[in-house]
This record gives C-alpha cells, structure tokens and sequence, in this order.
C-alpha cells in the first residue's frame, strides 16, 4: 500500500540523517509542507534544536515575482525555514529515493486576517476570525488560486496536496483557546462559521435572503446554545434553528463559492504543474463541515481532482462517500495520526491501514514524521512491513 509521510523542511534541513531515517520507515512518498500556517512543533532528534516557532502563516520556498504590488501576498518564513528551505529539504529526500509532493496550506492564515481584517470571515454578531480568509471575496480567491498554483508545483515535485482549499469557521486550535466552555455542536459550529462580510451579504441577497434578517435569525437560533442547551443532530439540527429553506440557501450560496474555488485552484496547479503532476485535496464528504479537511461533494471533487486525502484516525468511515464515486484514476488516501502524544495510534497502525483499505483506500498519509517519538516510528516501520 502506497504510503506517505508528513515532514516540515525543518524537519530534514540541517539534520543529514533525517532523510535515510524517513525512507527507512518504509515509506515510498514524503508530502513535504511548501505553505504552512503558524505553529510550534516539536523536532524530537534534530541536532541543532528541538522546538521550532513558526510565527506566522508563510511559504517555506522564496515567493516569486508574481507578487509584486499586491496587496494580499505570501510571507516569507523568517528564521524558521530561510530562503528556499523547502528545495533543501525536497532535494534531500529525493536523494533517499522518496518521491516529494508538495503539502499546501491555503485558507488559513492569521497574518493576512490581523493585516488585512477585511478578508476575514465574519461572523452575525460581527467577530472578525482573522485566522479564516472569507474566500468569497475576489481579492481572496486570486490570492488563493495563484498561491495554489505557484506552492504547489515547485521544481521536482511529482504532485501536491491541497488543504483549507475552502471555507474555515469558528474552529480552530488557537493559542490559549478557550471557546470550549459553551458545547456549541455541529450545528452550532455551523452558524457561528457563516460568514457576514460584505460579499457574502451580496451572495445572500443573490440566493433570495435578507442578509440583515438572516444574521438577527442566527443570534436568535444561538441564544439555547448560550444558555448550555447543545442542538442535537447535524443539518437537521440546522434547519430546525434557522428554517429549512434559509439553511437550504445558505448552505448553497457557501457550497458553490467553495466549489467554484476549488475547480479554480485546481486548474491554475495543473496549469503551472509538469504533464502526470497528482493533485488531491484534504477533504470532509460532508459538504458544510469547515476546517482544514475541506467540506465537497464527493461526487463532483473527484470528477476535478485526482483524488483526496480524507481523516481518518479513530475511524475510517468518512471513506466510504467518496469511494461511491470514484474511477479508475481515483485515489483515496487514508490520513492516519501516528504521534501517540497526539492521539494517535502507531500500534493499531497495521490494522487502522487494512480497515481503511477494506473501505477503498488505497494509499496512506502518515501524520507526522517529525513529530513523532522514536518508539511511535519503530512501530510504524513495524506495521508498514506487514502491509502489502
């Protein structure tokens, strides 16, 4: 079973054994990170440090001159991953016999949001999230289709993975987060991710709602989730709180701005990308779900990109929407955590792998390489050989 692994270029530059010690997991394919959100990681046997702070969302590779005068653009890491960290760390590992594709973060990016607070996502009680780009913007979605297409296909990478290719909401791992006093759900987290900027007002008058009535009904569906009373349910939950037809719509208006997005992006990577370049995208089967897995049609992201990489630690079941309509030149890869500190699981690996393809995986994505223990790669390498 075709597997990859998940690597930073910190992970590998300056670190001369870190190539070898990735292949001799058993891996075929490292996805290397060429735009990346902010973060602290842990870099567990590097020799030169153990904890890397990347301050803000940036590309890991110099930007190119495409940039030049505009408003919204990509920032340079900082000491971080200098320069062109990530052909150091690609052409390293492509000496270790790895195929490198590419792993790019697109709408998620705290910098652009506190620099630029117009693009964020805005919520009905008029909350900026500066950490969610509102990607009906047009500003945004150019931002976010040439930033696609100029990280993604970097010199030598054989293909690319695409994440936050749609909408971000309320969710998201912020530094000393404290949002989970009130248990908002899935239907909660669904109205607090709609998005009032000033577009998507436009987008909702378009699709026949008063954007003004429409975020007055929101605050009023919310006030039993204030006082601790958690909706049940999923779209059902939604359309009791806000009504079935304005759910309907506004869930329409968002889907065809992250469909539209999607197939845009897609084609300027493959526009930029050498003939046979892959292109799958991290994704949820569940349309209206945010986040970093992006919500799509099954049906119709298959029929745009070559394939998805779908979550799947502590069960696989979000497989199955998707292998309903795949083809031939399909792929589904399973993304399974195996950094125990982080709740995964490196000793169910071999089984987790066997249950993921018993649903129509047929690769997998291994989170994360650098981050995990010595003991967690041992018993990934262990599992990895008993895969076919």
């Amino acid at each position: 079973m075709r597997t990859s692994a998940f690597l930073y270029p910190w992970d590998v530059v300056g670190d001369p054994a870190a190539p070898a010690r990735v292949a001799g997991l058993g891996v075929q394919q490292a996805t290397l990170a060429s735009a990346y959100h902010s973060t602290r990681a842990l870099t567990p046997r590097h020799p030169r440090h153990r904890i890397v702070t990347a301050e803000h969302a940036a590309v890991l590779y110099e930007p190119g001159d495409r940039w030049q005068g505009r408003a919204l653009h990509p920032y340079a890491a900082g000491s971080w991953a200098p320069g062109d960290a990530y052909a150091e760390a690609a052409e390293a590992l492509a000496a270790a016999g790895l195929d490198v594709h590419t792993w790019v973060v697109l709408a998620h990016n705290s910098r652009m949001g506190a620099e630029h607070p117009d693009t964020s996502v805005v919520n009905a009680y008029g909350d900026h999230y500066p950490w969610a780009p509102c990607i009906a913007q047009p500003a945004t979605r150019a931002y976010l289709v040439d930033l696609a297409a100029e990280a993604a296909a970097r010199p030598g990478a054989r293909g690319t993975e695409l994440e936050s290719l749609g909408w971000y909401g309320l969710a998201h791992l912020h530094a000393h987060d404290k949002i989970a006093g009130v248990p908002l759900g899935e239907a909660g987290q669904y109205l607090m991710s709609l998005c009032f900027c000033a577009d998507c007002r436009a987008g909702y008058a378009g699709r026949g709602l008063a954007p003004d009535e429409l975020a007055a009904g929101v605050r009023r569906a919310l006030e039993p989730v204030w006082r601790g009373e958690e909706p049940a349910g999923g779209w059902e939950a939604v359309e009791k709180l806000l009504g079935a037809e304005t759910a309907a719509a506004t869930r329409a208006w968002r889907e065809e701005t992250a469909r539209t997005l999607q197939e845009a992006a897609i084609a300027a990577v493959r526009a930029a990308a050498p003939d046979g370049f892959q292109v799958l995208l991290h994704a949820d089967p569940v349309a209206y779900h945010c986040g970093a897995n992006a919500g799509v049609d099954p049906g119709h992201i298959l029929s745009v990109a070559d394939g998805v990489v779908v979550p799947c630690t502590g069960g696989a079941q979000a497989l199955t929407p998707f292998d309903t309509h795949r083809t031939a030149r399909t792929t589904l890869a399973a993304n399974l955590t195996v950094v125990s500190g982080m709740g995964g699981s490196p000793a169910t690996l071999a089984a987790d792998a066997e249950h993921a393809a018993a649903l129509g995986a047929d690769e997998l994505r291994l989170y994360h390489a650098g981050l995990a223990s010595d003991a967690d790669l041992a018993r990934v390498t262990t599992a990895l050989a008993r895969l076919p």
